[in-house]
């Protein structure tokens, strides 16, 4: 069961129990938006870790910044509500990477508590919370050139899936077949590091079973894709 919460504004949010399960609640933030659950984005970096704000400062365009500030402050105001902190009190961490046992796989609280994905792209950045890991994505619908680009690095069913369709349909099924993809890539921690052949999650407007995780496309608005998978 998965309960899609409208977008994050600017009043404080009403968080409430996680639910039981393999289920998850998503929210959606517009990452372009100055005030977030209550919070100024200019006072973000107060609310933020040290690596999140260096990593911040790395980015020079403005507008790049702003996202990311906007989509970390909603993230921390969301957990702070589900674990029942202040935003600045959250600890965050990486997860042992399933790949290589670095300390750089899946985003996760320190403690526990709560498992979280967070996901942006365009003005928009989809959060989604669970008791399971969980993993969310949001993807702006690609240009032709994308779908020619990365057709041979699928899953062969979703390369033939793609194939067979007129050019024009392409880039809304690869969206949605990326956002499949990446959010089952996210809620099992190993992202990009194995390549994008496993698992086949499929292009036609359903998507495929995927052993292990639930996995659902999301609303999303006019030329975006989005899919949230969950263990269990």
């Amino acid at each position: 069961m998965i309960e899609y919460v409208n977008q994050l504004g600017g009043g404080a949010p009403s968080t409430g129990p996680l639910p039981a399960g393999a289920s998850a609640v998503v929210w959606s933030l517009d990452t372009t938006a100055t005030d977030v659950g209550g919070h100024r984005l200019r006072d973000a970096e107060r609310v933020l870790d040290a690596e999140e704000r260096e990593r911040a400062s790395r980015m020079v365009r403005p507008g790049l910044r702003d996202r990311y500030l906007a989509s970390h402050l909603g993230l921390r105001i969301l957990l702070g509500g589900y674990l029942g902190v202040a935003p600045r009190e959250v600890g965050l961490m990486r997860e042992d990477c399933p790949c290589c046992g670095e300390p750089h796989g899946r985003p996760a609280v320190v403690g526990g508590g709560v498992h979280f994905s967070l996901s942006h792209s365009g003005d928009l950045a989809y959060l989604a919370f669970s008791a399971v890991p969980v993993g969310v994505d949001i993807e702006e619908i690609p240009g032709g050139q994308t779908v020619s680009d990365v057709l041979s690095s699928l899953h062969p069913a979703e390369t033939a899936e793609l194939e067979s369709l007129a050019p024009e349909l392409r880039p809304g099924a690869l969206g949605r077949l990326w956002a499949r993809k990446e959010a089952c890539l996210k809620a099992a921690g190993t992202g990009l590091a194995l390549g994008l052949t496993e698992p086949y999650v499929g292009s036609l407007p359903e998507p495929a079973a995927v052993p292990g995780w639930s996995l659902t496309d999301l609303p999303a608005p006019a030329g975006y894709a989005a899919a949230l998978a969950v263990a269990g």
